[in-house]
């Protein structure tokens, strides 16, 4: 009767046992089914490729949002606000996935430490005037402004179809960062003085504001040259920290106030017939970027040159007709006073060029 009854329960075990491993079977018959014929359905639709084509996009947009510090303040027109231009134009064209998050000076980084920032990693990009970098390269300002040098249509001819950009990146390999092009402005002023300057002997002994290789020029004419950032000039000529200085064209030197103090405002800008910004990216940043991103970027800048430029010359004529109701008196050097100071101009290249390779092949 025992052994009856251990096969009842064998034999119930194994008809319970079975439904299980069946249904089991069943619900893994249906979803392979189910997904065979999903995948088979999308090879036989004619968009199949392109529905993987754009799963693998989506896989390599990466979002770039980059902490940016400037050099000018945005408030500045052409000088500072080209920036904003290129940011805003970066973002649209992206549809929000390439962000310059832009910084005012001395935000993030002193304003003439931003390529120092960059290169250490601090930062992923800067937008600066790389001739601040005089001092660590000497060879910066002949990409940045030469006195009497180039027009600006002259330098970008020379930038783009000539050697201009290679040169400026080789410069910047050794110090991890990739340069690139991105504002530009025409010719300043020759600066803001307190009194007038007659003659070169005028300047010996002033002390004065002046940046790149103009400043080693008024030093071998016997200033005191001291460099500022723009936004503390206007208290060192309140102060009488300085007698005079240069900085940017005249509607940019207006809005920091210049002509309050310095009545006679000097023409033309023998030290500086171009000045160019540049974005610096940190070298490894900017490799690890896709190349259709690398182009975006590099077409926004071409695209902030061009329309830097254009607002550059706009927006100056008026400023100038605007000098006799501010008692500003525009003054013109005289011919004699340019060639003396082209003449100094000649031996100072000639100078930098015998102690730096770069300077010299530049």
């Amino acid at each position: 009767m025992k052994e009856s009854n251990d096969q009842s329960s064998a034999d119930s075990q194994k008809n319970n046992t079975r439904p299980v491993w069946n249904n089991r079977s069943a619900l893994v018959a249906i979803v392979t089914s189910f997904a065979v014929g999903l995948l088979a359905s999308l090879a036989l639709r004619d968009d199949a490729p392109l529905v993987e084509r754009r799963l693998g996009e989506e896989k390599q947009q990466v979002r770039i949002k980059w902490r940016v510090p400037i050099a000018f303040s945005t408030n500045l027109p052409a000088l500072g606000d080209n920036i904003v231009y290129v940011s805003e134009t970066l973002e649209k064209a992206s549809n929000g996935r390439v962000i310059l998050d832009v910084f005012e000076p001395g935000m993030l980084i002193p304003p003439f430490s931003i390529t120092e920032g960059v290169r250490d990693g601090k930062t992923s990009a800067g937008y600066t005037w790389l001739g601040y970098d005089q001092g660590r390269i000497p060879a910066t300002p002949l990409i940045s402004a030469v006195p009497f040098g180039m027009e600006p249509w002259e330098y970008t001819a020379w930038y783009y179809e000539g050697e201009g950009k290679l040169l400026t990146e080789k410069l910047y390999r050794s110090h991890n960062i990739h340069p690139i092009l991105c504002g530009l402005v025409g010719p300043e002023t020759a600066g803001w003085f307190k009194f007038k300057v007659e003659t070169l002997d005028d300047i010996r002994g002033l002390k004065i504001r002046f940046a790149g290789l103009g400043g080693k020029v008024m030093e071998k004419l016997g200033a005191s040259v001291t460099m500022l950032p723009g936004g503390e000039i206007f208290q060192a000529l309140e102060k009488g920290a300085i007698d005079a200085t240069e900085f940017s064209l005249p509607a940019v030197d207006q809005t920091l106030g210049f002509h309050k103090i310095a009545k006679f405002n000097y023409f033309p800008g023998w030290h500086q017939t171009f000045t160019a910004s540049h974005l610096v990216i940190n070298s490894d940043v900017w490799s690890a970027l896709t190349s259709n991103d690398q182009a975006l970027i590099e077409m926004a800048c071409t695209a902030g040159v061009t329309r830097n430029l254009a607002k550059a010359e706009a927006i100056q004529g008026a400023v100038i007709e605007g000098f006799p109701a501010q008692g500003v008196t525009p003054v013109k050097f005289s011919n004699t006073v340019l060639r003396q100071l082209q003449r100094v101009t000649l031996e100072v290249l000639e100078e930098e060029a015998r102690k730096d390779a770069d300077f010299d092949r530049i």
